[in-house]
């Protein structure tokens, strides 16, 4: 039996993007299917995704009343995967940010690992349009939650992965509380702590190509915080 690959995209306010990324994940991964998680994008990305869906049977809208952040779309996105059984799941973002082309690597690197992310801090990875200051604060964020966590994952942050369903089905959803940057620290420590396997390959980050960035200060000041709630909280 053919094994069924999901990618999951949360969007507000990415119309610049959207269909450009879609037909790129087709012509990457023509076989598998999309699900866009739509915040009731004020921008009319909704919109542009359900005109593309009367050609596209792969391509999916989870519509949403509101901006209500990137850990409960992801998480609503894991529930339509596990419920329409597909085996592999991706994240990644709407921006370009995650490049494409590197899908055909994570499924081939998740047959033998249960999360696969991709790194832009093991070797051959990197990032591109940040300014120095930047660097360091996604380095800097990325060691510190590594010591605090005693996880031995290079890019805790990272948020361009691809979990085996299993992964998804070993880890309690209900109890995942984290939003943005922290979400993804989250997610790879509770499957940290199950004993499965993950694995890091190198990507190249680059800066959003359209629209405007959903980091802000609140975002990064959270994620400081956060780190100790998961240690304290996370079994």
């Amino acid at each position: 039996m053919n094994s069924k690959s999901l990618v999951i995209i949360p969007t507000y306010n990415e119309v610049e993007n959207i269909e450009r990324l879609i037909g790129l994940i087709g012509s990457h991964l023509p076989d598998t299917s999309i699900l866009v998680v739509d915040d009731n994008s004020p921008d009319g990305t909704g919109a542009v995704v359900e005109r593309l869906m009367h050609s596209n049977s792969r391509l999916h809208l989870l519509k949403r009343s509101g901006k209500l952040g990137l850990g409960t779309a992801y998480i609503s996105g894991f529930r339509y995967a596990l419920e329409k059984d597909f085996d592999y799941i991706f994240e990644m973002d709407a921006d370009f940010s995650h490049n494409p082309e590197y899908l055909p690597r994570f499924l081939e690197a998740i047959e033998d690992a249960d999360l696969v992310i991709g790194s832009r801090y093991v070797d051959g990875g990197g990032v591109e349009n940040w300014s120095f200051l930047r660097k360091m604060i996604s380095m800097g964020g990325s060691f510190y939650a590594r010591t605090i966590l005693s996880v031995p994952i290079r890019d805790l942050t990272g948020g361009f992965k691809c979990f085996r369903r299993e992964t998804l089905e070993a880890i309690d959803l209900d109890s995942v509380y984290s939003e943005g940057y922290s979400f993804q620290i989250e997610m790879t420590y509770r499957a940290y702590k199950k004993n499965l396997r993950i694995r890091e390959i190198p990507i190249v980050f680059t800066e959003r190509a359209g629209g405007k960035s959903k980091m802000s200060r609140r975002i990064f000041l959270e994620a400081v915080v956060r780190v100790w709630q998961i240690l304290f909280s996370v079994r």
